[in-house]
């Protein structure tokens, strides 16, 4: 096997691992028996899109059309002979799938009374149990994971720590402009981008050959004489 098709193997076995990481945390059986044992009178749609648990399963029942997602893509980049098709497929589908849930779910209404600002560095750090910390780690860790290996710009862990962060300020904006009953905390954005930034570094031996391959345009033909 050759060494660009040993890296490419490599690339997509560890970005399957860190899809399955991503999603390992939502507990996918452990979320069946909660929906299976939930009263009637809370099922219909709002069990499926307003719960952790519903979210979680349709996360795990979506990973077969990830995968169907990123084989289309790359089949369909592979024709006019796209360089690195199946790594510019998978990261782009990795980072829809790795982030949307973990945003959809912090993004619905919590139990706190009315909207809450914590501006205090570490405060919240100290009280978080340990689900609480992997779980902001990994809200845009497929985005930190990812980005580089798609996007030449990305391929510096500045740039991935700027970008998670300004992402987390706009979701923790978010959550207290639309009053969701949630606490606004700086240390869920130093989580955020901490997660990113380690994510990012995880991938850091591919982003050399992401970004010789990154153009989503085939190779042109030598013109003779030139």
């Amino acid at each position: 096997m050759s060494a660009p098709a040993r890296r490419a193997r490599g690339i997509v076995i560890v970005s399957l691992v860190v899809l399955g990481v991503a999603i390992a945390p939502f507990g996918a059986i452990d979320a069946v028996r909660k929906v299976v044992s939930m009263p009637m009178r809370t099922s219909g749609w709002h069990v499926w899109v307003g719960t952790f648990t519903g979210v979680a399963l349709i996360t795990v029942a979506a990973l077969p059309l990830a995968a169907l997602a990123v084989w289309a893509l790359a089949r369909r980049r592979s024709a006019p002979g796209v360089t690195s098709a199946w790594r510019m497929s998978l990261a782009e589908v990795g980072i829809v799938y790795g982030t949307v849930p973990w945003v959809w779910m912090i993004m619905l209404p919590g139990d706190e009374a009315g909207a809450v600002v914590s501006p205090v560095p570490l405060r919240d750090l100290l009280t978080m149990d340990a689900g609480q910390v992997v779980g902001n780690l990994l809200v845009f860790a497929a985005l930190g994971f990812f980005g580089p290996l798609r996007f030449a710009a990305l391929a510096s862990v500045p740039r991935i720590l700027a970008l998670a962060a300004g992402c987390s300020v706009l979701v923790e904006a978010a959550q207290y402009v639309l009053r969701l009953d949630r606490v606004s905390s700086v240390d869920d954005v130093l989580l955020n981008t901490a997660g990113a930034g380690l994510a990012a570094l995880a991938s850091r031996r591919w982003w050399r050959v992401s970004a010789s391959g990154s153009s989503d345009r085939p190779r042109s033909a030598a013109i003779p004489g030139r």
